[in-house]
């Protein structure tokens, strides 16, 4: 508990800048669950404030194996915790490259909607560079996000919504997305949210767009 008891009372970026961070990575394969979901809250925190020396501990394979977990909360903190890795490009680049986009997608039909909601966050993220477009159209992401347009989750529909957007960039996507406009449209017209709203009506523009 070390490292972990460290943290206490200092703010995200006190962590970071003490150095603690490759310490809690690599306490994520060896804590009990509880512990591990503390440390997956602090780490979110930390690597929104810098994830380079979380990305040099190795932190995505890390991860990668908690979206695995039988436990929702581990896996709902781990897919939370991805987001923040992958804000970066060097996050972006590892996801794609330790071929997680594909569990991504899979979680996409989690039994708990935080997982799938927080997972269509990090997919929103992981598929702005082209590489992670295509692994994500190539696991059939479009479909399982297209599901989440109605989620009673606000952050589920957009973060689907905006996960797509980036999918419909490349002409695959838009081939596939051009039959479900009308999903879109539902939710410019009619969601609750007014950032869904706009968040539909950006997707519009992109998938009808003409070369």
């Amino acid at each position: 508990m070390g490292a972990l008891a460290l943290t206490a009372g200092r703010g995200a970026r006190g962590i970071v800048d003490s150095g603690l961070i490759p310490s809690l990575v690599r306490k994520l394969h060896r804590e009990e669950e509880n512990i591990q979901e503390i440390l997956l809250d602090t780490l979110a925190a930390c690597l929104q404030e810098d994830a380079t020396e979380a990305l040099n501990s190795r932190v995505v394979p890390f991860l990668k194996d908690k979206l695995l977990s039988p436990n929702d909360n581990i896996r709902c903190k781990a897919a939370r915790t991805l987001i923040a890795v992958s804000i970066p490009l060097e996050g972006k680049k590892q996801i794609w490259r330790h071929d997680v986009i594909p569990i991504l997608v899979h979680l996409l039909r989690d039994p708990a909607e935080e997982v799938k909601a927080n997972v269509a966050g990090a997919l929103m993220y992981a598929t702005v560079t082209t590489e992670g477009k295509y692994a994500a159209l190539d696991a059939d992401a479009i479909h399982s996000l297209l599901g989440l347009l109605i989620s009673s989750l606000q952050k589920a529909r957009l973060n689907a919504v905006k996960a797509l957007t980036m999918l419909a960039e490349a002409p695959e996507g838009r081939r596939v997305l051009k039959a479900h406009v009308h999903a879109f449209r539902v939710l410019e017209m009619g969601d609750p949210s007014k950032t869904v709203q706009r968040a539909a009506q950006v997707a519009i523009r992109v998938i009808e767009w003409k070369p």
